[in-house]
Parts: C-alpha cells; sequence; structure tokens
C-alpha cells in the first residue's frame, strides 16, 4: 500500500534579510516572519511553499540559499527595489527595534499559476507580515486563496505600517474567514486599544475559527468553537537567550496540527496548544527565528547540532 502523501502547507508573506547590531559588532540572518514559519512548518515534517517577494540580488541569493537548505520551496514576486532588510537593534529594555529599507516598506506580492496552483493544494495557507495597509495587495491575496484554510498573524511592524485603520480594515477582511488567527499583545497595542482579551473576543465575533492569543510570560489561550483552551509557557532547560520567532515558531507548530484539519477532540486541541508552547520556548534558547523543538535541545546537549 503506497504512503498517503502528507499534507502540505504554503506560507505567504515576508522574506528578508535581519542586519542585527550590538555590542559585538554586525551580523545578518535570514529571517522574515512568513519565512520563519515556512522553515518552521517544514522542520516539522509539512512540505512547505513560501511565497514571497525576493530581489535579484545577493542578499536575496542568500535568501535563496537559506530556504533551498532547509527544504522550503520558493515561488518569488518582482523586486523591483530589491530584497526587503531590517537593521535590528536592542531596546534599553532589551526588546528588538527594527528600521526597514524600501523594499522592505514597499513589498508587493503577485499571484501566478503556480502560486495559486499551491495555494489551491494546500492543507493551511498560512499568512505573516502581510501588507494589510494596502488595499490592492488585500483583494490580489482574497482572490488568490479561494477557499483555502487559512491562518492568520497580522504581525504589523510599526516601520512598515503606513495606514492603522487601513490594515486592520484589510486584516479583519480576511480575518473573518479564518481557521486559525493569531495574535499577541503587541499586534493588541499597535492596532487596537491593547486589551488582548478583547481583541480576541472581537475576532471570534467576526467569525474566525479559532483565536490563538499568545501574552508573553502569562502564557496562551486558544479560543475555538470546540472551546477555550489555556497553557502557561514552557518550562525547559537552559535560558532564554532571544524571544525573537517566538511567535513565529508558535504559528508554525499550531497550523502544522491544522494542516491535517480540526483537532478532533478536546485532549487534541490542549495537545496542540501545550506542542506549540514548548516549540515556542525551546525556539527561545538560541538566537534567532529558526524553529528549534524540546528534542532538538536534547540532541544539543549530547554534542549534536540543534535542529
Amino acid at each position: 500500500m503506497t504512503a498517503e502523501k502528507p499534507k502540505s502547507a504554503v506560507v505567504i508573506g515576508d522574506a528578508l534579510i535581519d542586519e542585527i547590531r550590538d555590542a559585538t559588532g554586525i551580523r545578518e540572518l535570514v529571517g522574515g516572519a512568513a519565512l520563519n514559519v515556512a522553515v518552521g512548518l517544514r522542520r516539522l515534517g509539512v512540505p512547505t511553499t513560501l511565497i514571497a517577494m525576493v530581489g535579484d540580488d545577493e542578499p536575496g541569493a542568500h535568501i535563496r540559499e537559506y530556504l533551498k537548505d532547509h527544504g522550503v520551496a520558493l515561488i518569488s514576486s518582482p523586486a523591483p527595489h530589491g530584497s526587503s532588510r531590517a537593521i535590528v537593534t536592542r531596546s534599553a529594555s532589551g526588546e528588538p527595534e527594527y528600521v526597514f529599507n524600501e523594499a522592505a516598506q514597499r513589498r508587493s506580492i503577485r499571484y501566478d499559476d503556480e502560486a495559486r496552483a499551491a495555494i489551491a493544494d494546500a492543507g493551511v495557507v498560512a499568512i505573516s507580515c502581510f501588507p494589510f495597509d494596502v488595499p490592492a495587495e488585500v483583494d490580489a491575496l482574497a482572490d488568490a486563496l479561494g477557499e483555502a484554510r487559512v491562518a492568520i498573524d497580522p504581525n504589523p511592524r510599526s516601520g512598515m505600517l503606513s495606514d492603522r485603520d487601513e490594515f486592520v480594515r484589510g486584516f479583519e477582511r480576511l480575518a473573518a474567514r479564518a481557521a486559525l488567527v493569531k495574535v499577541g499583545a503587541d499586534d493588541a497595542s499597535l492596532l487596537y486599544d491593547g486589551d488582548l482579551d478583547a481583541l480576541r473576543q472581537r475576532l471570534r465575533g467576526l467569525g474566525v475559527s479559532a483565536v490563538l492569543a499568545t501574552a508573553g510570560s502569562r502564557g496562551a489561550v486558544l479560543d475555538s468553537d470546540a472551546g477555550v483552551f489555556t497553557a502557561p509557557i514552557a518550562e525547559l532547560p537552559g535560558s532564554i537567550v532571544d524571544t525573537v520567532g517566538a511567535g513565529d515558531a508558535t504559528l508554525a507548530a499550531v497550523a502544522a496540527g491544522l494542516a491535517e484539519g480540526d483537532p478532533g477532540s478536546d485532549a487534541e486541541w490542549q495537545a496542540l496548544l501545550d506542542r506549540a508552547m514548548a516549540i515556542a520556548a525551546a525556539t527561545c534558547r538560541a538566537e534567532g527565528g529558526l524553529l528549534r523543538t524540546p528534542e532538538s535541545l536534547v540532541d544539543a546537549d549530547r554534542g549534536v547540532r540543534g535542529s
């Protein structure tokens, strides 16, 4: 008997170079929220395609090589301003602060026949750090999605946000039909009035099938048609090195579970949330946005490079 083909995923959003500046100097990492989610899904065993704007330049070559190394297919949109870049520094409180180049601020995504076929074939389509404040981009995305099963992380960045009210309109237009929307305290503060619980309830009222609200040290709440599930932050060995990518890892973990369909019981919903929190905690044990699993931390302790 031939084994059933695993459900695939598509991720739509940003791919860029993070130029990190700190006391140790300047270094560059391939990043972007959507790229992190795509690589995370692949590392969790889900065949994944990233649809993003990537330039035909040296930074774009690094992005393509990174995706190839991790087994993620890329369908790239033209990038007239080159590849996106974020200059990353740390605030006095230690939180990352971003300054984006023109390419990132004016990013645009197009959907050719290859992209539409990948979307139609996917078990889940995850959207993160998308220009929801550009109506033409939202229109094109809505048309390309068709009847796809969608998971959304609005993930607004102040340095790329041109119109907050328009962003909210575009985001909520697509969120209303989503199987999952992930939001965090930063999203609530930047887009709404800062009340994460009220935002969760608002999104459920719009018709979102499940809302995952992450609140840092206070853990997470998954509010779904099946019920409301909660989980604290996961306790793992080792110290927290970098919280960048924790939200992307959480979205990847939940989207990987949803690629096969909704969990069939309360216990499965709870297990999905608990696993996502454990993966987010593991990702925080290393620098950068690359998804880690608790199992990979054990391998690293044994002298094997974590993966």
